[in-house]
């Protein structure tokens, strides 16, 4: 049973590290996509939001939009790809700016161009993954070891 004292904090901030990689890997693709140097007029083909509902049991959700775009790069081929969290003012049939790189264009993104937004989001996000595994490590380094 002692067991669960230490897996449980273990297996929380092994998700905080993955929640942390991915968001830190989403960074990279987009300053990536905003330092290519390619934009192209996409036209938005659609819209749809998920939900998702909290874990705690609570009627509360988290709402996320979607958004479908497609556009012609460069060389004339024509790409798809979908993005989470673009403006809810974007409807189908607008159209918008992208931005890709030659090598990946299918890693285009909608986001107008803020690299300092985009910094604070991710430095947010790593502060916030490190107070989640500061506090595991200080669950697990105040357990009582003579009861085990």
């Amino acid at each position: 049973m002692h067991v669960m004292f230490y897996a449980v904090p273990a297996f929380i901030a092994l998700v905080a590290l993955f929640a942390a990689a991915a968001e830190v890997r989403s960074t990279f693709r987009i300053g990536a996509a905003w330092r290519g140097g390619r934009t192209a007029e996409a036209r938005c083909l659609s819209t749809h939001t998920t939900v998702d509902p909290h874990m705690d049991g609570d009627s509360r959700t988290t709402t996320t939009r979607h958004h479908v775009y497609e556009f012609t790069t460069r060389d004339g081929r024509t790409l798809r790809f979908e993005e989470k969290g673009g403006p809810a003012t974007t409807l189908e049939g607008d159209v918008v700016i992208v931005h890709y790189r030659d090598s990946h264009p299918e890693q285009a993104t909608a986001r107008p161009r803020r690299p300092v937004r985009l910094a604070a989001q991710t430095l947010g996000m790593l502060l916030f993954v490190a107070v989640v595994i500061g506090f595991c490590v200080f669950f697990v380094a105040e357990l009582p070891t003579d009861d085990f």
